[in-house]
């Protein structure tokens, strides 16, 4: 089940890739639906905060007409940064399923791990992996063609 909503998080992270931005997708799934998705726009809008985890989320509250996402999982194809962890945990989305771990920036458990802070009252339940190759060559592709540039 999660390899179709990673599936869909990957043609965001395409759609990222085609617009020069830095290839992340995300897809909020509430009750089997697709309903909020986003893919990186940082460039694009020139906005630092333009992630694709923070346009799915605004996505998903604006379609149901609330920030509460308490019954909504996310699925994102790169792990998310401290900025798009601590908006999913705000947003109270109780599940993150992601795709290739980021040893850089990554918020779950690879550069930190922001699940332990007692901030975090109730932290997400964490699922890495899905679909964690396509995701990891995307943006090896970008990077490469970057370098070329």
């Amino acid at each position: 089940m999660h390899q179709k909503w990673m599936a869909l998080a990957l043609q965001e992270a395409q759609k990222a890739f085609e617009r020069g931005e830095v290839p992340v997708g995300a897809v909020v799934v509430v009750d089997g639906e697709a309903v909020g998705s986003g893919h990186n726009l940082v460039e694009t809008l020139q906005d630092p905060t333009a992630h694709a985890e923070i346009l799915a989320i605004q996505s998903a509250a604006a379609r149901l007409g609330t920030w509460r996402l308490n019954d909504a999982r996310i699925y994102v194809t790169l792990e998310p940064c401290p900025m798009c962890y601590s908006a999913i945990h705000l947003a109270r989305i109780p599940e993150i399923i992601f795709g290739a771990h980021d040893p850089r920036l990554g918020a779950c458990g690879s550069a930190l791990d922001l699940r332990g802070l007692d901030a975090m009252a109730a932290p997400a339940k964490i699922e890495s992996g899905v679909m964690a190759d396509a995701s990891r060559e995307l943006m090896q592709r970008f990077f490469q063609m970057l370098r070329r540039k």
